[in-house]
């Protein structure tokens, strides 16, 4: 009994020192490798956090499916960021928040999409829909989990609500439209690239550091007590509102700017290296 008890204080008193109280992980690049696999190292150090009283959130351009089997894996019970920043959801995938394009705004990005002879998807409910079932679609929806469904009339879906559209295409023409597409759109949607050959297109009111303002409020964490972990332009806001915003080694050149640490690549368990430190009560 006595050395529980000592256990017990020894673990309340690392609780203490962390001066960070939660971390947002993005997934693709960041907590995945190249392979896009989940190192065993990962899992130790996200599992050895969260016994230490850290919350750990996956904050994520992916849909809820899309981050099932990692949950189980790593075997943690948090609300997580999905379609980056647009729904919070819980590990029993209870919806907390939900940001849907305007339906004007959804119905403009399709048809752009569509004229410029884009392969384009777009979430509503919860449900993958693609204006083609191509080797494009197809290799979108083995990332997602979930098998495309060909669209019909876009306008109906759009006044039910439409929470995330991509355009996708070769990086180089994804680079070509993002430097363009914005003189055609209003100011409530914000657009990004997830991965360099998506576009991904939410409302304005969607955005990662958004979904971790709401994290606060119901953790009751001043964002000061937040790390924000990324590596793509889709994290940059999160980067920027964190009270410490942490840049992958393999992180876009704009990430690595903005970011206060930048940690090591994902081939390198770069994340467990930030947790771990966070664990530990070493600064950054």
């Amino acid at each position: 009994m006595k050395g529980e008890a000592a256990h017990r204080k020894e673990k309340d008193e690392v609780v203490l020192f962390m001066r960070y109280k939660l971390i947002a992980v993005d997934i693709d690049g960041t907590l995945l490798d190249s392979n896009s696999r989940l190192q065993p190292e990962t899992i130790r150090s996200v599992r050895r956090g969260v016994s230490n009283g850290l919350i750990f959130t996956l904050s994520t351009g992916r849909p809820v499916q899309g981050i099932r089997k990692l949950l189980k894996e790593l075997d943690v019970k948090s609300v997580s960021i999905t379609y980056n920043g647009a729904m919070l959801v819980t590990e029993k995938e209870e919806v907390l928040y939900s940001c849907t394009l305007r339906p004007a705004d959804a119905i403009d990005i399709i048809r752009l999409g569509m004229e410029r002879n884009l392969s384009l998807i777009f979430w509503a409910n919860n449900i993958l829909y693609a204006n083609e079932i191509n080797d494009t679609t197809i290799a979108y929806s083995e990332i997602s989990g979930v098998p495309p469904v060909l669209f019909k009339d876009y306008e109906k879906l759009a006044s039910e609500g439409i929470t995330k559209v991509i355009w996708i295409d070769t990086p180089e023409e994804i680079r070509r439209q993002e430097q363009e597409v914005g003189k055609y759109l209003s100011d409530q949607v914000n657009f990004h690239t997830s991965r360099p050959m998506f576009l991904e297109f939410v409302d304005k009111s969607a955005s990662k550091a958004l979904a971790m303002e709401k994290l606060g409020e119901i953790y009751g964490i001043k964002r000061e007590e937040m790390i924000a972990v990324g590596d793509g332009l889709n994290d940059l806001s999160m980067i920027q509102y964190a009270g410490l915003g942490v840049a992958m080694a393999n992180s876009h050149p704009e990430v690595l700017k903005a970011a206060d640490f930048v940690t090591l690549s994902n081939d390198e368990n770069g994340v467990g290296y930030v947790i771990d430190r966070v664990t530990d009560g070493i600064d950054f």
